[in-house]
């Protein structure tokens, strides 16, 4: 499965690193893609983003893995502010193998992924030929959004790979 990490308040990469470490705890990280920075969307008048993405493989089912990385959330101190607005930090599913569920408490894959590039490149990063569920190649989605900006970031304490 995919998860995507953003942050835009305090020490960005350190709250990578702790939602990274928090996430272990519900699975076996495969693979971290580099931290990107990206200009906010929606809210434009905030601080950049920090985001990344993780592959992870868990036992979890879908609705209970959004249940916990919602409580990684809450632990690390996330209030819940306006719709893209800033944020210490985002955990968001992504995609669940080629499983599409839609409940009250998830949907995956996430409905607006296909649309961000901070999401793609990470994910074409670590995961080259991952498809979506409608067996459309990511990596032809990230050639959608060429217009939205993604710079890498040196970020020395984050892990890449496993």
């Amino acid at each position: 499965m995919v998860i995507a990490l953003g942050t835009n308040l305090g020490d960005r990469a350190a709250n990578l690193v702790s939602a990274l470490e928090r996430i272990r705890v519900l699975g076996r990280v495969v693979a971290s893609s580099s931290v990107y920075e990206t200009a906010p969307q929606g809210i434009v008048d905030q601080e950049p983003f920090y985001n990344a993405v993780a592959l992870v493989e868990t036992d979890l089912d879908p609705v209970e893995l959004v249940g916990r990385l919602l409580d990684i959330e809450r632990e690390m101190g996330r209030v819940r502010g306006p719709r893209w607005g800033p944020r210490l930090i985002d955990l968001d599913l992504i995609l669940y193998g080629d499983r599409s569920i839609r409940t009250p408490s998830a949907e995956v894959p996430h409905p607006r992924y296909r649309q961000r590039r901070f999401v793609l490149e990470p994910l074409v990063e670590v995961w080259p030929h991952a498809r979506d569920p409608d067996g459309t190649p990511v990596a032809d989605l990230l050639k959608t959004v060429s217009d939205q900006v993604v710079a890498p970031v040196d970020a020395p304490a984050w892990p890449t790979g496993p």
